[in-house]
């Protein structure tokens, strides 16, 4: 077996862990409950509800990459899928999927078609899952036989409402929105706390969510390319340094707040003062690819905190915490710049259309709180 069959063999078995692992996930998600604690057979094949769906969205994207790049005649890897499940947690089965460009890429409108091909492939599979799954919404004693214990209320809605535990619901953005509003029969669409149950629903969510996560225009994210495509390496750096550090504020806002600072005790002191140093250490990692130098980076942390401060101070604004790891990721790992090229030209008429569709499809997909977790207060205290 020589290299390139051992390349293609782990990439098959990849693909069917990554398969199994995303069918495991969605049947968890569906049934609320796990293979360790009885998960039955007819319930993990119901998975494949969730992850036929969800795995061909993010397979046509990969391919909407691979192919725009053989057609730019540029040496590209089949895709490797990342299968990652925990079975005790909530978890998608997999952390998506990627394709290794094995040659320098030389050419701004090359990134650009490669970059852009991808997201928008994936998109228009996302609409068709989207459209199937509101449209064909189960009947409302769905819901009764994954929650049983609902039947004693009223409502469903009485039912979560009397619920003592915590609760995992999706967060909005204008696509999902526009589609549980004018798509889906209002008698049968779910509580949004339910809707993870309905796996062409959940399929659809992240695709939008990862589909947001890749055109966001900074660095070398496929929106990273998009930037750069259509306003070159100099407004490219200046573009996606304001972005990123937009994502890293807003990531942070109530991170420490005013409410935070009120009656502080002695023994609360040491925990405000390593929440402040927690954040100031997750923006110093996060700024590596912004500056070089270390009392630049301390500068960058110092002046966002300050920031994220005031602007929760005077709006009470809160951000969402779990950007913070992306934007970790984007700083120190992926990278905020944008590779340089040979050939610099502006890109056709035709091309720049397509490049702004991509960044409306970035904002109608994005949601700032994708994942929201509750815990009701418990009733008697304060």
């Amino acid at each position: 077996m020589d290299k390139e069959q051992k390349t293609r063999l782990i990439q098959l078995v990849l693909f069917i862990v990554t398969l199994t692992t995303t069918t495991l996930a969605g049947a968890e998600w569906i049934f609320g409950t796990s293979v360790f604690v009885g998960m039955s057979r007819s319930e993990f094949v119901d998975g494949f509800a969730f992850s036929l769906p969800f795995l061909g969205i993010l397979t046509v994207h990969e391919f909407g990459h691979y192919f725009t790049a053989k057609y730019h005649q540029i040496k590209v890897s089949l895709p490797y899928y990342i299968p990652l499940w925990f079975g005790i947690g909530p978890s998608i089965g997999t952390m998506g999927a990627f394709i290794r460009i094995r040659e320098h890429i030389d050419s701004r409108l090359k990134y650009f078609d490669v970059g852009v091909s991808g997201p928008i492939a994936g998109f228009v599979v996302a609409l068709g899952v989207l459209y199937y799954g509101f449209s064909n919404l189960p009947p409302q004693g769905y819901i009764y036989e994954i929650h049983p214990e609902y039947e004693q209320f009223e409502s469903v809605d009485a039912a979560i409402e009397a619920s003592e535990g915590f609760v995992i619901h999706l967060g909005g953005n204008l696509l999902f929105d526009f589609f549980k509003t004018y798509v889906a029969d209002p008698e049968l669409l779910p509580h949004e706390n339910e809707l993870m149950h309905y796996p062409w629903l959940l399929a659809g969510y992240l695709a939008l969510f990862f589909t947001a996560l890749n055109l966001l225009p900074i660095g070398q994210l496929d929106g990273g390319h998009v930037l750069f495509g259509l306003f070159g390496p100099k407004r490219h750096a200046i573009i996606s340094r304001v972005l990123f550090s937009c994502f890293v504020l807003y990531a942070g806002l109530g991170w420490v707040s005013i409410d935070d600072m009120q009656d502080l005790s002695l023994g609360s002191l040491g925990d405000f003062l390593l929440s402040v140093a927690m954040y100031l250490i997750v923006v110093y990692i996060a700024a590596y690819s912004v500056f070089k130098e270390r009392k630049d980076r301390l500068l960058y942390a110092t002046v966002l905190f300050t920031a994220q401060f005031l602007i929760n101070l005077f709006t009470g604004w809160e951000g969402y915490q779990g950007w913070l790891l992306f934007s970790v990721l984007i700083g120190r790992l992926l990278g905020v710049d944008h590779p340089p090229v040979a050939e610099d030209r502006d890109l056709s008429m035709g091309r720049k259309i397509v490049g702004w569709i991509a960044l409306v499809i970035f904002i109608i997909c994005f949601s700032p709180r994708p994942l929201v977790l509750e815990i009701p207060a418990v009733q008697g205290t304060p």
